[in-house]
């Protein structure tokens, strides 16, 4: 590098990536301890309670292999889904109904070796059914998130392989070396002795039996209760609305600046300025960058008028003023509200390359008006916006620019032309030399060889009215202005042209915040039908993170009733009794009212 010049980067992604691991980690070693801890009181023996914790990292192993030999990385969302609860179940099964026989049919004994290993493999034998089949219906909960494709399957379909895998090598593990480690590491010398465990179960039992005989007597009134509080959840779960996906809090924020069509590169550089000294006032600030005329990718290129800034932030228990990012995004739009013909879109900057590369929008919901006409649809976009804009979560409302770039339109009067014998070759040709420039011939410095181009000097160029005094030469020799053959207007011409599927296409761009963006289109697909009427062969549809979201509910609801069957036939291959089956699969569309009241409570969206 030249001596004063350096390479700073001005956005690291390595601290999000660190964070994300760093949760990851955290997840996992309090998430084992837990169960460790849980494993150990409950089942009242340390040995026994060591012997199923020890399957954690086993399975854990065993699944960062597989994900090795699949191509699977390990990152937020891979590993932070593994549930430990799950990973431990059927090894809990197993060395519960172990210790059980050890206890009760052996007390005050101390077993030989041979006897040790025939009452473990006794229960085992016994209790394997369920431990296999209960590992494998928690394995059909993940079928339908393998038949998600697109964007939505890339991103979950890492996290339901990663658990599978787990899941896999723990019922692997919980037939096969739990019970032989258990055979091995528990006493043989069977000592029966209360102890915590058998106090707190005790305790517990004295505050359940009660509510249990309360229940048994009041069988019909429970079971009124049950359905109400179901169809209770019913009517809450229609009302949840829907994500994508949950938004990942950056810590950063990227705007979208967006002039007027035809802005110069010198006025965009200085409004730049402008808001960067604007943003930098923020305490909260540490540097902002503007991106001019860039884009991400080269197949996706951004005109002069468009600008991206990338505000960098400062860890939020920094933050003295501002209490939340929404709160500081409200600030920074007051602020920012003071510069004229700017027009500024909130996001973050990975979110936003995200939508911009799935569906070439940077909005979170974008409305696709299609048809012929570019004026046609510019109204009718114009229209949507004004419909639209009064509905509550919208927010950084834009309407794409397809007209307004100022353009001279030479017009010849053919008739008068054709009087003067004149070509429109020729006209355009000095045309071009005026203004343009034309190559006259060639100057040689060395080797090295130059065009020698002529044109008007720049003051004869600044208007449209020199371009109308422009001479003529005329076959005979005479001349005569441009203005006589031809109408010279200026006129504003199209920025630029989108099409989509064979179609043109314009693009209606908003951001959602305070809602869900399921909610939010549903109303706006209720006003738009209800204000806006579309000429013949024109329509629209929507994009953005919306479309994502009907595309993966649409196979959900195929994969969905799939997974409930299979886990229906193999709890029935288990207990091979239709009432068992139906009584035990009754608890999952049961438990429903429990999870809309908490998605209620915490404010979340499906």
């Amino acid at each position: 590098m030249p001596e004063g010049v350096e390479i700073k980067a001005f956005l690291d992604r390595s601290e999000l990536v660190g964070r994300a691991i760093a949760t990851v980690q955290t997840n996992l070693i309090e998430g084992g301890l837990i169960v460790i801890f849980v494993l150990v009181i409950f089942l009242g023996n340390m040995r026994a309670g060591l012997v199923v914790a020890s399957v954690i990292p086993l399975a854990l192993l065993f699944a960062l292999a597989m994900m090795h030999l699949f191509g699977v990385s390990a990152n937020l969302m891979s590993l932070g889904a593994i549930d430990f609860g799950l990973v431990v179940d059927g090894a809990v099964i197993i060395v519960e109904a172990i210790v059980h026989r050890l206890y009760h049919h052996f007390p005050g004994r101390t077993l030989s070796q041979a006897e040790m290993k025939a009452s473990v493999q006794k229960s085992a034998l016994q209790i394997r059914k369920s431990a296999a089949f209960g590992e494998i219906i928690i394995l059909m909960v993940y079928v339908p998130i393998f038949s998600l494709t697109g964007i939505e399957g890339k991103m979950f379909g890492p996290m339901a392989q990663t658990v599978s895998f787990a899941i896999m090598g723990a019922l692997i593990l919980s037939l096969t070396y739990v019970p032989a480690m258990s055979a091995l590491v528990l006493r043989r010398k069977i000592i029966a002795r209360r102890t915590f465990s058998d106090r707190m179960v005790d305790f517990l039992q004295r505050l359940y039996q009660p509510a249990l005989r309360w229940a048994l007597r009041h069988r019909g009134l429970v079971l009124g209760l049950t359905l109400g509080l179901f169809l209770f959840s019913l009517g809450v779960f229609s009302r949840l609305g829907g994500e994508f996906i949950p938004q990942l809090d950056e810590g950063d924020l990227a705007l979208e600046v967006r002039l007027q069509t035809g802005t110069s590169l010198s006025h965009n550089v200085e409004v730049s300025q402008k808001l960067e000294k604007i943003l930098m006032q923020f305490p909260e600030v540490i540097t902002v960058v503007s991106k001019i005329g860039t884009s991400e990718i080269p197949t996706d290129p951004m005109p002069i008028e468009a600008n991206d800034l990338m505000v960098v932030l400062r860890d939020k228990s920094e933050w003295p003023r501002a209490a939340s990012k929404d709160a500081l995004i409200a600030q920074m739009e007051a602020a920012l509200g003071t510069v004229p013909g700017v027009a500024i879109e909130f996001q973050q900057p990975i979110e936003m390359r995200f939508n911009e590369l799935i569906t070439g929008i940077k909005s979170d919901v974008a409305i696709k008006i299609y048809g012929e006409e570019l004026t046609v649809l510019a109204q009718e976009a114009d229209k949507c916006a004004r419909a639209i804009r009064g509905i509550a979560g919208i927010a950084d409302l834009k309407v794409e620019a397809v007209e307004g770039l100022p353009q001279v339109r030479v017009r010849y009067r053919r008739s008068q032309l054709a009087q003067y014998g004149l070509k429109i070759e020729d006209v355009n040709r000095q045309l071009r030399m005026a203004f343009a420039g034309e190559v006259a011939g060639q100057v040689f410095e060395g080797e090295k060889r130059f065009d020698l181009v002529v044109r008007y000097a720049p003051e004869a160029r600044q208007d449209l009215q020199n371009l109308r005094n422009l001479y003529i030469r005329l076959p005979e020799g005479a001349q005569i202005p441009l203005q006589q053959v031809a109408e010279i207007q200026m006129v504003n011409a199209p920025v630029q042209i989108s099409r989509e599927d064979a179609q043109r296409r314009i693009t209606v761009g908003l951001n959602v915040r305070g809602r869900d963006v399921e909610s939010v289109v549903q109303d706006i697909q209720a006003v738009l039908a209800r204000e806006v009427s579309l000429p013949p062969g024109y329509y629209f549809t929507f994009g953005g993170q919306f479309e994502n979201l009907r595309q993966a509910k649409e196979r959900l609801m195929v994969a969905v009733p799939l997974a409930l069957l299979l886990i229906f036939t193999l709890l029935y291959f288990t207990f091979c009794s239709l009432k068992q089956s139906l009584l035990i699969f009754s608890a999952i569309p049961l438990s429903g009212h429990w999870w809309g009241i908490g998605f209620v409570a915490e404010g979340h969206a499906l």
